[in-house]
């Protein structure tokens, strides 16, 4: 039994009046396929950028006006022209297996199981330390699941162990999808970069795998930031094993290919420093919220320290934009997956005046958390627990950042003209104060009268302190007044010196 990714259908999809269907890549390109259903939201994004892939491997847009022209669906013309790429894409079989190495490994018949990145790693297993994810949850996979799975893991793979190299991305990489919200087709159209088809040769299965031994790295392409191997990158030397039926075993080799200077489409970038070379960015932990827009799917103004995914920077500078963008990702500790990050965020071609009202809003908001996170150590030990608040502040001022940002993007239009951008500021700060307060004293004042002197103490001079910053005095003060755009307050002994003059 083998299955052929171009021409078998095995991709599960959501179709537009509630039902539910299994297709070849091919017949994205139908009237009312919306979007993959796989049972796992990671191998739903994974399909997302493999259909992408597809598409950009062998019939990309030339430039923007190929773009336009072929922007309706021509499903015939997409079955045709993957179709000349099919050998490439069987998984079994004694030829080129996608992804996988060319060659046939010998090593441990390992369980399926570690196509997953929040799978027990071999050592958490040795250690007896699979608490949360037990280990061997999938002892077996169907083709489809397997296909999915390898796909997803080499394109986000986390370091596991040593010579298991990351993905070209590293471990865990955030991805950004553009979502025209109108069907399948649409949203992978939006999604491709323009190119020419690649020759079948350019797939890394259909040649010796590239180790990393010895330090062997591998650029992109001269003069490029990224080919189609972008899209099918095999940092992961595997073989999947077949009984015939299912896929029971996967055999695993180190040192696959060490990607070096690549730039995803699909992922957003940032630099430690402007000598710095750029790096694709990760979720953090938590859930992904308006304080992680800047870089991510806002540009903030003459910032050269990050970029958004050339996805989103092509889609809103020359295709259209509009619609909402998907963001999502593993968020990992190292090797250790803790949540994944998936969000719907709308899009907005805001002004360049408000897009900077915007940078002010999100950068007070993250200034006031840095304050009360910094209250906090005189209340709340550990590091973890202290970002934890700082989280939960986040979420406690959503609801009224969207109301501002509703206004902004012209739902309120009336409103939004009413309104200056200084007091659209000072509105946000006396919301900022409010919850910052409120949050410091639910967590630190209840027990007070069992605390000793001393705890007493260090917890007024903090919630002192943070007062003091939430009106713009001290350090943390003028950190917070300077991101929201407005002017320091004079301080005493500044109003003293003023009076007597």
């Amino acid at each position: 039994m083998n299955l052929n990714l171009i021409t078998d259908p095995w991709i599960p999809v959501r179709c537009s009046d509630g039902s539910h269907r299994v297709i070849a890549p091919w017949q994205m390109a139908e009237d009312g396929v919306v979007c993959p259903d796989w049972p796992r939201t990671d191998l739903n994004i994974a399909c997302y950028e493999l259909l992408i892939g597809l598409v950009y491997l062998a019939d990309p847009p030339k430039n923007l006006s190929d773009w336009k022209a072929r922007k309706s669906a021509d499903p015939d013309r997409l079955r045709k022209k993957l179709e000349e790429y099919s050998e490439a894409f069987n998984l079994l079989g004694d030829g080129p297996r996608f992804l996988q190495d060319l060659s046939k490994l010998d090593g441990v018949q390992l369980s399926p199981d570690i196509l997953f990145l929040d799978s027990a790693g071999a050592q958490t297993i040795k250690n007896n330390a699979d608490v949360m994810v037990r280990r061997y949850r999938y002892d077996r996979l169907t083709l489809p699941e397997a296909a999915m799975a390898l796909y997803s893991l080499q394109s986000s793979a986390a370091s596991g162990g040593s010579g298991n190299r990351t993905s070209m991305r590293g471990g865990g990489p955030l991805t950004t999808i553009v979502n025209p919200e109108v069907g399948l087709w649409d949203l992978v159209w939006a999604n491709t970069p323009y190119g020419t088809p690649s020759d079948i040769d350019a797939l890394p299965w259909m040649r010796e795998t590239v180790t990393s031994q010895d330090g062997v790295v591998v650029p992109p392409p001269k003069g490029k930031l990224f080919n189609v191997e972008a899209f099918f990158g095999m940092p992961r030397r595997i073989r999947l094993v077949s009984n015939g039926v299912c896929i029971n075993g996967v055999i695993q080799k180190t040192h696959g290919t060490n990607y070096v200077g690549w730039e995803h489409p699909l992922s957003p970038y940032y630099k430690l420093n402007a000598k710095d070379d750029w790096r694709a960015k990760h979720p953090g932990a938590g859930k992904y919220g308006y304080h992680n827009w800047l870089g991510t799917i806002a540009q903030r103004d003459s910032d050269d320290l990050s970029k958004l995914a050339l996805s989103l920077r092509t889609w809103v500078g020359e295709r259209g934009g509009g619609g909402s963008i998907i963001v999502a990702g593993w968020s990992m500790d190292n090797a250790k997956p803790r949540n994944y990050i998936y969000s719907q965020q709308r899009l907005s071609n805001l002004s360049k005046e408000d897009l900077k009202v915007l940078t002010c809003l999100i950068d007070g908001a993250s200034s006031v958390a840095g304050a009360l996170t910094s209250a906090f150590r005189s209340v709340i030990g550990t590091g973890e627990d202290r970002s934890a608040q700082k989280e939960e502040f986040f979420l406690a001022t959503e609801k009224d950042f969207f109301l501002i940002y509703s206004a902004m993007r012209g739902n309120d239009e009336e409103i939004r003209k009413s309104l200056s951008d200084t007091e659209i500021s000072l509105h946000w700060l006396t919301v900022l104060r409010k919850h910052a307060l409120k949050q410091f004293d639910q967590i630190a004042l209840p027990g007070m009268a069992l605390r000793d002197v001393e705890t007493i103490k260090g917890i007024v001079l903090a919630r002192k302190f943070l007062g003091m910053a939430l009106y713009g005095y001290g350090k943390q003060g003028e950190a917070i007044f300077n991101a929201l755009g407005l002017p320091i307050p004079a301080s005493k002994k500044s109003k003293k010196v003023m009076s007597n003059d």
